[in-house]
């Protein structure tokens, strides 16, 4: 057992923007209690998207009693300082009471005795324990993640629900009442949350604390990136920041206004929050316009998130933010002028065409090393134009990783390299592993973070070398692999009858 900057967002607190008449909008919440009458719109906390009819949610019905319950691999639980249960990965919250208020009942023990419960390791589980201010949360894991691993997937939990209710309005809430049932305010944001654990398992963003960019052609990803600064230049007000994401929550490209710039450099972690609430939102709903928090920016406000697909198989989804509550309409106009901009020449069919068809995707074999089976690049200095946001890239899991037992078994491994190189009391430049069904090297240095997973009889000799020749083919296909971020644009300037661009 172990014990142990300001933004330029907008304000807490401040009120949610009028619902617009046209477009489709999330649902929303607020941290009143008790809770107003009814209303399209109400004044407190952001809004939070709506998930499947009568709330329903994959795991959320099992019987928390079965064995198939307790042999999942992770549990993650999420429960105020009252023990109220709030959020569990699998099962219901309800059936579950009495379990989550022995955890907490565990933490208050410890915290009378002047320690803090921290994690706990047997043979087979690891529990961790992660208070953030009136909230508790734990994982109990079967897989290969250190504790440490686990207690940054914890915040990551913790900042995802901070995206959509900000750490002033949960502080408020439980100040006001500290037995409030929170659940009132995420209710449907359940299924953001388990997408987000879903993810972690079998995705390099969290463990690398980067995005996952999409490769393509440079010429294209040039073009696109001039029509989003230019369309995101001309509205008024000029959003803060302006992306385009394809499915996986990968990322085309990006820019943002000089205001955003000079407040700091964005945090990949802030961006993977944002596709993961946002980059399929619009699929089905037209467009979606509701508050949301970069807690790594400022935890204590929020902008205002536009939403929506371009093209007609609604591929890509165009994300803007604003600090400007009216600002629906002027980023509704910034995305009819895009989607003109990149039908015109062809670039948006042409983008659609490379997702459709592959192009946007490639296999390990790719970088001409056969005995490599897949591996996970981060690169840590290049130009500053690709290091405004830490990117990394990887193949797609082809054969023998394509079970997700299997995808599960590489990702523990990934991870188990993870937390050796980069051990607080013994860090590591180079380590070779030997597993049950291959070999895998890890490489760090000043330059970049590179994990590969080679064929079985690979020795420690030949897995340097087959490295060696793939960081030369990174090199080669960079501005294939990673994005060139554009400076970043002006602020439109303000039209004197306070209209906005129409498109």
């Amino acid at each position: 057992m172990e014990t142990g900057a300001p933004g330029s967002a907008p304000r807490p607190g401040t009120p949610e923007p009028p619902v617009p008449t046209t477009p489709h909008h999330l649902h929303d919440a607020t941290a009143e209690d008790p809770p107003p009458p009814p209303s399209p719109c109400r004044a407190g906390a952001p809004a939070v998207p709506a998930v499947a009819a009568g709330g329903w949610r994959r795991g959320g019905d099992e019987d928390v009693t079965a064995a198939g319950w307790r042999g999942r691999r992770k549990h993650v639980f999420v429960l105020s300082e009252a023990g109220k249960p709030i959020y569990s990965r699998h099962g219901s919250e309800e059936a579950l009471a009495a379990t989550m208020g022995v955890m907490m009942a565990l933490v208050s023990f410890t915290q009378s005795a002047g320690n803090a419960i921290r994690a706990i390791c047997s043979e087979d589980r690891t529990l961790v324990f992660e208070q953030r201010g009136p909230l508790l949360l734990v994982s109990v894991s079967r897989t290969r993640q250190s504790p440490a691993q686990l207690r940054g997937e914890l915040t990551f939990l913790h900042e995802q629900i901070l995206s959509l209710l900000t750490r002033g309005g949960i502080a408020r809430v439980f100040a006001r009442r500290r037995g409030y049932d929170l659940r009132r305010l995420l209710a449907g944001a359940e299924a953001v949350l388990d997408r987000l654990l879903a993810g972690a398992a079998a995705d390099a963003r969290l463990l690398l604390g980067a995005a996952r960019c999409l490769p393509l052609p440079a010429p294209l990803r040039r073009a696109l990136t001039a029509a989003l600064r230019r369309a995101a230049a001309a509205a008024a007000p000029t959003p803060a920041l302006a992306l385009l994401a394809a499915p996986g929550g990968r990322l085309v490209t990006a820019a943002r206004q000089r205001a955003l710039a000079e407040g700091g450099r964005l945090c990949a972690t802030d961006i993977h929050l944002l596709l993961n609430l946002l980059g399929g939102a619009a699929g089905g709903a037209g467009e979606v316009w509701t508050p949301v928090c970069l807690p790594r920016f400022n935890p204590d406000g929020y902008f205002y998130a536009y939403a929506a697909a371009l093209g007609d198989d609604g591929a890509v989804t165009l994300i803007l933010l604003s600090t400007e509550r009216e600002g629906f309409y002027a980023a509704s106009a910034c995305r009819r002028r895009l989607e003109a901009a990149l039908r015109a020449p062809g670039w948006l069919a042409e983008l659609g065409a490379a997702l459709r068809e592959g192009a946007a995707a490639y296999g390990a074999a790719r970088a001409g090393a056969p005995e490599l089976r897949h591996f996970l690049y981060k690169p840590l200095e290049g130009p500053e134009e690709m290091q405004q946001v830490p990117q990394f890239t990887s193949p797609e899991l082809e054969e023998p990783y394509t079970s997700e037992e299997e995808q599960h078994r590489l990702f523990d491994l990934y991870h188990y390299l993870h937390s050796r190189v980069h051990s607080p009391q013994r860090p590591l430049r180079l380590l070779y592993h030997v597993a049950e069904k291959e070999t895998l090297l890890a490489w760090v240095t000043a330059k970049f973070e590179l994990y590969g997973c080679f064929s079985p009889l690979v020795t420690k000799a030949g897995a340097i070398g087959v490295l060696t020749k793939l960081l030369r083919w990174l090199k080669k296909e960079e501005d294939w692999l990673f994005i060139r971020y554009p400076p970043p644009y002006p602020a439109a300037p303000a039209r004197p009858d306070g209209t906005e661009h129409q498109g």
